[in-house]
């Protein structure tokens, strides 16, 4: 009888639900998140559970692979559009979307750039950058986020059509930060957590929050992927601990209701 049941608890336990759940969460996360997403990462998996398996891109392009059934069971935004775009197709867990994070948006230069402005309607960007004879990187106005926000202010302060002929588009907020930083660009438009990670590149200025929509991560779980492993790691992420660790990394840790409690980034 005891080796029978033995037997039992074997085969329970090698059921392929068991073994799924153990599986290592996989989080499809937003360019920018990079830094803190690998260190949480690491946090989660210090805890003995499996660490989770990350995977970071334009947030058009992550939601573009979910969309084509990318194992992915997590994904984090740089803008609630691209979450809305998954909502519509019913890609996600119902009631599993919350708004994890905010952020800010910054004017970047070289260390050694002259470029040195103060953000106000017309401002003298585009003279700047003729000076330098160079151009101001953004992420990809038509997809990236980090492009669409920066379209949004550039247009909302009046100079957006005045800076085309130097605008460069990057694929994500990494790559724009990235050319900046080796000199391929006079200036860029990143986010304010990414200006704080370099030390190649300054803030020369932060956009005025009404220039532009409010900066917003969603999180939220894929449709058909809330085996308990799941919810799990994304209350990890919403947890005082990953809060601190966001805070950190120059991001804002939006409370329960979503609403901003400062400026992140300083």
């Amino acid at each position: 009888m005891f080796r029978a049941l033995a037997i039992a608890l074997l085969a329970a336990w090698l059921l392929p639900g068991r073994v799924a759940a153990e599986d290592p969460v996989t989080l499809f996360a937003a360019a920018s998140l990079t830094g803190v997403a690998g260190e949480l990462a690491e946090a989660y998996g210090a805890t003995g559970r499996p660490r989770p398996r990350l995977v970071f891109a334009a947030s058009s392009a992550l939601a573009k692979q979910i969309e084509r059934g990318a194992p992915a069971d997590l994904f984090i935004s740089a803008n609630p559009e691209w979450m809305d775009y998954l909502e519509r197709r019913g890609l996600l867990e119902p009631d599993s979307r919350v708004d994890l994070l905010a952020n800010r948006l910054v004017l970047i230069a070289a260390q050694d750039s002259p470029i040195d402005l103060e953000i106000a309607p017309g401002f003298a960007l585009p003279e700047a950058l003729a000076r330098a004879d160079s151009r101001l990187v953004v992420g990809d106005p038509d997809h990236v986020p980090a492009g669409l926000y920066a379209k949004a202010a550039l247009r909302s302060l009046g100079v957006w059509d005045r800076l085309a002929p130097r605008l460069a588009a990057a694929s994500d907020a990494r790559a724009a930060l990235a050319l900046v930083e080796r000199g391929a660009a006079a200036a860029g438009v990143v986010y304010a957590s990414d200006a704080l990670i370099s030390r190649r590149v300054r803030r020369v200025a932060t956009f005025p929050a009404d220039s532009h929509p409010p900066i917003r991560y969603p999180l939220a779980t894929v449709a058909g992927r809330d085996r308990p492993a799941v919810p799990a790691f994304g209350a990890f992420l919403r947890s005082p601990e990953a809060a601190a660790r966001f805070e950190a990394w120059g991001f804002t840790a939006l409370p329960a209701d979503g609403s901003a409690g400062g400026s992140a980034g300083g």
